[in-house]
């Protein structure tokens, strides 16, 4: 018996040891791979930059460990990665071009297509040449490929084109069928976030301010592939009437939507071809990974902070039930105090993509926008959104820049409380009774809703809240009152009608704000450095061990598609502040 405990013993002292050894050499791996794909990077000769148009642009892409251990992150690219990655190919004289490889591919905005096509165009100024291919062009890709020197299509291919469609989906029913319902207070004819839960269609303010808005957008689209293509923006809408995404891939090229039909095995002869390379000659290849292991910038000159802010605005992010980011006012507040308190940081850009949250974090970010301001230039960036709670946090800047078909504006407020009473005393048979010392004692009881004599009160709060708001537009932005009041309502803005109201100051990109930021801090040399500081693979092995949240999170997106986001709002709904500054929960633009 002796003799069998000691070998039962030694066999689980080998297993813990084989294990140990197993963690050790799977930690070292996954060291050796973020290790080779961060590595500094030389580019050959005769290189093409390949941009494979595969997955989801979003503001940022940050490691993730179950995404390294999955074979490495592939669904999503950074906007911010793109952008650089265009800028060092037309600077490093090795690169010769860019392949783009039209792909599933999903965008959070059009302004963010935007920021890119235009990288492109730039790109091609310095006398390079763009060719894209695609077995099936979806109308974002095509937006960006259509800048392109060379359109090419597999010969049973097809190019999306069709025009710009929002829709909403409305909840009230579903809500009622668990005994649920909203209760609503908000101020602005335009403010239309709730109608999800209160209506079953769209209100006729709502429908005037998304048909402007997606025309608008529609029509910057179309001007933009025109210029390109050498075609009529009549002309396009003409094709999307006549629903071409199902025509036959010859007459695309009959349109001018592309130059030649071929087959992929086809397509390097033409590559060489623009190269001046013989049928022998090898093409070199980098993609947006192994780009951002490629010098470019220096640490010269002054310091200008670009401070990242993007995804739904809370007021404490712990505990939230999705890891998708969200811009935590504790924190972001905290972050920009710092920013202004380092006297090595000459000016702050902060780049903005959201459509609100929190009326109490926005109120907390301006605050500690303001105190940046006192020290030092304070210039926003704004990307897909920054409308409502993001453009609360934005109006008080030194000056503002938008793309063109930036959402923005949203100025309004409102508070959601879901009433479940039914759901308890019908459904589930709950029964409740009280005593209390005072008339409102019971005031935010789950066993009824509020009174008329409650939600007056709560009127009023949200009214002054409002009221805030505005004043804070109105001081940012040095308009009267009343001039705000005629732009708020909840109204949202494109961009380019920002402009033109005073909302912004200037339509542009990333680079157009560093700029400005620049000259308002009178520095002639200075680089970038990015905030907050994107979290490793290692911190995110630290902070969340092997627990899949975000990547699965990212699964799901893709998977689910435009029903993600609605999905993700009724999970999330009760942890979610009730007095909100944001625009529509749910946008689908397709």
């Amino acid at each position: 018996m002796k003799e069998f405990f000691k070998q039962v013993g030694a066999t689980v002292v080998g297993i813990m040891i084989f294990c140990l050894v197993v963690g050790v050499m799977s930690v070292m791996s996954i060291v050796g791979m973020i290790a080779s794909s961060s590595a500094t990077k030389d580019v050959a000769d005769n290189t093409v930059f390949v941009i494979d148009l595969n997955g989801q642009l979003q503001e940022r892409a940050e490691d993730d460990i179950m995404a390294v251990l999955s074979g490495g992150r592939t669904d999503v690219i950074g906007l911010d990665d793109l952008l650089l990655a265009i800028k060092k190919a037309k600077n490093n004289d090795k690169v010769k071009g860019i392949y783009i490889q039209s792909g599933l591919f999903v965008s959070d905005s059009y302004a963010s297509l935007q920021a890119v096509r235009k990288a492109l165009v730039d790109f091609k100024k310095s006398g390079k040449w763009i060719v894209a291919y695609g077995d099936v062009y979806t109308q974002a890709t095509y937006y960006l490929s259509s800048v392109a020197d060379k359109v090419y299509l597999n010969p049973s291919g097809q190019v999306e084109w069709s025009g710009i469609c929002s829709q909403t989906m409305f909840v009230k029913d579903l809500m009622a069928k668990f005994g649920v319902k909203m209760q609503v207070v908000k101020v602005g004819a335009y403010k239309s976030a709730t109608e999800i839960f209160t209506g079953d269609k769209m209100s006729d303010a709502n429908k005037e301010q998304v048909s402007a808005f997606i025309n608008g957008i529609w029509n910057t689209v179309c001007t933009d592939v025109a210029k390109s293509r050498k075609v009529t923006v009549a002309q396009l809408n003409q094709y999307a009437d006549n629903m071409i995404t199902l025509g036959d891939p010859k007459d695309y090229v009959k349109y001018k939507l592309v130059d030649k039909l071929l087959y992929v095995d086809q397509l390097k002869a033409e590559v060489k071809k623009l190269m001046n390379l013989k049928d022998d000659d090898d093409v070199n290849t980098i993609g947006i990974t192994g780009m951002a292991g490629v010098p470019g910038g220096s640490d010269d000159g002054d310091c200008i902070a670009v401070y990242y802010a993007y995804g739904d605005i809370v007021d404490n992010a712990t505990g939230m039930a999705s890891r998708s980011h969200v811009i935590d006012g504790a924190k972001v507040s905290a972050d920009l105090r710092d920013l202004a308190d380092d006297d090595d940081v000459k000016a702050v850009v902060i780049r903005i993509n959201s459509g609100g949250g929190s009326a109490y974090a926005s109120e907390q970010i301006w605050r500690a926008v303001q105190l940046v301001k006192a020290k030092k230039p304070v210039v926003v960036s704004m990307g897909g959104m920054a409308a409502s709670g993001g453009y609360y946090m934005s109006c008080s800047a030194n000056w503002i820049v938008a793309e063109p078909t930036t959402l923005t504006g949203s100025i309004g407020i409102f508070g959601m409380f879901p009433d479940a009473s039914g759901l308890l005393t019908e459904k589930l048979g709950v029964k409740f009774d009280e005593v209390k010392t005072n008339k409102n004692s019971g005031f935010g009881t789950m066993a009824r809703p509020f009174s008329e004599e409650e939600m007056g009160y709560l009127s009023a709060y949200i009214d002054r809240g409002y009221k805030l708001f505005r004043q804070r537009v109105a001081d940012g932005r040095r308009l009267s009152t009343d001039a705000v009041e005629k732009i708020a309502q909840g109204r949202v803005w494109l961009g380019q009608d920002a402009l033109k109201i005073k909302l912004v100051d200037q339509l542009g990109g990333l680079d157009d704000a560093v700029a400005k930021a620049a000259k308002l801090a009178k520095v002639n040399d200075f680089y970038t450095a990015e905030y907050p500081a994107k979290a490793s693979w290692m911190d995110d092995l630290l902070d969340n061990g092997f627990s899949s949240g975000s990547y699965i999170d990212e699964q799901m997106r893709m998977t689910m598609g435009e029903y993600y986001s609605t999905f993700m709002l009724l999970k999330n709904i009760n942890r979610q502040s009730a007095i909100q500054a944001r625009m529509p929960y749910v946008i689908t633009i397709k």
